[in-house]
């Protein structure tokens, strides 16, 4: 077997996708935290926090960490249609996860179903990605560590997804994406450790794109994806400002019912300092 060097430049990848996974979770968790109280826009705050956490967070950290990848004799190119398209299944996958539970109430089995299936998604994303790979050798797995891998992104699938229901806060906020960042890293690297190569001296030199061809491209889409984020996090209200509308909305509902029937609603809100109290309690997915 030739020899292997997952940290061909030192800390930098590790550190760096690391950050990316943290930023890209963190971004996501504040969409998610905007989609738990919001009615009608729900689905476009879900959409955004797939593509904060699928892309930036799980997707952009696998490919900074295989920059690193390097075996010694062999070249390494990459497939652009199979990269591509594992950076698709990354967010297609997160996707599936955050409206399960999104629109499942965050119920234990929209969170362990959607956990199952983005698991398993990420760990399609992971393998795809080494698919990828074009080199003058010849790969082969250590299978147990595949299914150490497997089970890890399940885990790290479904822990993702509870963050997504029951964190709230800040700087809860911002421990839980650091703590995902990591969580991502760890199944990366833990399924880098199944893959074994071996040169093959016959083989002619491999075609495809450098993993440098990818940068500056990724840097650009990286940074353009993260600003308008940042710019639509910043121009939208507060998860507590979402929440007040809400009851204050229901509250409209409420009185509109009370005019055509007559009755009291039951469920009216009697004050604003009432709705905000309300709006300021941890509140379900509804």
């Amino acid at each position: 077997m030739s020899e292997i060097d997952h940290f061909a430049y030192g800390l930098l990848t590790p550190a760096l996708a690391c950050a990316m996974s943290c930023i890209g979770s963190w971004l996501g968790l504040q969409c998610a935290a905007r989609a738990r109280f919001a009615g009608r826009t729900r689905a476009g705050w879900l959409a955004l926090a797939a593509v904060s956490i699928g892309g930036t967070g799980i997707w952009v950290m696998h490919f900074i960490a295989l920059l690193g990848f390097r075996v010694r004799d062999v070249q390494i190119r990459y497939d652009v249609d199979l990269t591509l398209l594992s950076a698709v299944v990354a967010i297609a996958v997160v996707g599936v996860g955050v409206f399960l539970v999104g629109y499942g109430r965050g119920s234990p089995r929209a969170l362990l179903m959607g956990g199952l299936i983005t698991g398993l998604g990420l760990a399609s994303m992971h393998y795809i990605g080494l698919a990828a790979l074009r080199m003058n050798g010849q790969i082969s797995y250590n299978w147990l560590i595949v299914g150490a891998s497997v089970l890890a992104a399940v885990l790290a699938a479904t822990l993702a997804l509870w963050v997504i229901v029951q964190v709230r806060g800040h700087w809860a906020t911002t421990g839980a994406a650091v703590v995902l960042g990591l969580a991502f890293n760890g199944v990366h690297y833990i399924g880098m450790a199944a893959i074994q190569v071996r040169e093959d001296p016959n083989a002619s030199l491999p075609s495809g794109a450098s993993g440098f061809d990818f940068l500056l491209p990724l840097l650009i889409g990286i940074s353009v994806v993260a600003m308008l984020l940042l710019v639509t996090i910043g121009l939208s209200l507060s998860e507590h400002e979402i929440a007040l509308e809400e009851q204050f909305e229901q509250q409209l509902r409420a009185l509109d019912r009370q005019r055509e029937t007559g009755r009291p609603p039951r469920d009216a809100v009697s004050s604003p300092e009432s709705r905000q109290s309300l709006a300021g309690r941890p509140s379900p997915w509804r």
